[in-house]
């Protein structure tokens, strides 16, 4: 990461709303995703791994931060978004593709979007909490991943 992201992440994270820092770590674990993906592509395990061990520090991060909110079924979506991507980004290792680490970017910046809309609306809107307007998985979490690969505890 250049000198000049980390200095626009500082700013943009000083005097940020919850859903802004959400919105911050998103931006992070995307760019996470997409220097992997480069870095496969360039045949830079090196690179690869250190940007996939960042990304899972960030979910990390994200996780612990649903522990301690708690918020029913938005936090067992999210709990199961991010043991699925965590799940994915190690198999994307494993296989070596570039290609899947995409696709897990791609997931990680549409829920990013929903946050900064939501953002968005709970400045505008103070009737309904936004974050009990999310949907993770529209249809259920069950269309999107397999259920029975998630199973595990700590």
């Amino acid at each position: 990461m250049s000198a000049m992201e980390l200095a626009y992440r500082k700013t943009a994270t000083q005097g940020a709303s919850g859903f802004g820092l959400l919105v911050a770590l998103y931006d992070t674990l995307a760019g996470d995703l997409r220097r992997a993906a480069e870095a496969e592509r360039g045949n830079n395990i090196e690179k690869r791994c250190r940007e996939v061990n960042h990304a899972l520090l960030v979910i990390a991060h994200l996780e612990d931060w649903v522990h301690r909110g708690g918020g029913g079924e938005l936090a067992d979506q999210l709990l199961v978004f991010y043991a699925s991507l965590r799940r994915l980004m190690i198999e994307a290792q494993a296989k070596r593709s570039a290609v899947m680490l995409e696709q897990q970017m791609t997931l990680v910046l549409s829920i990013r979007r929903t946050w900064h809309e939501l953002e968005a609306r709970n400045t505008s809107n103070t009737e309904t909490p936004a974050w009990a307007q999310i949907q993770v998985f529209p249809g259920g979490a069950e269309q999107h991943f397999e259920r029975s690969t998630l199973s595990w505890s700590a």
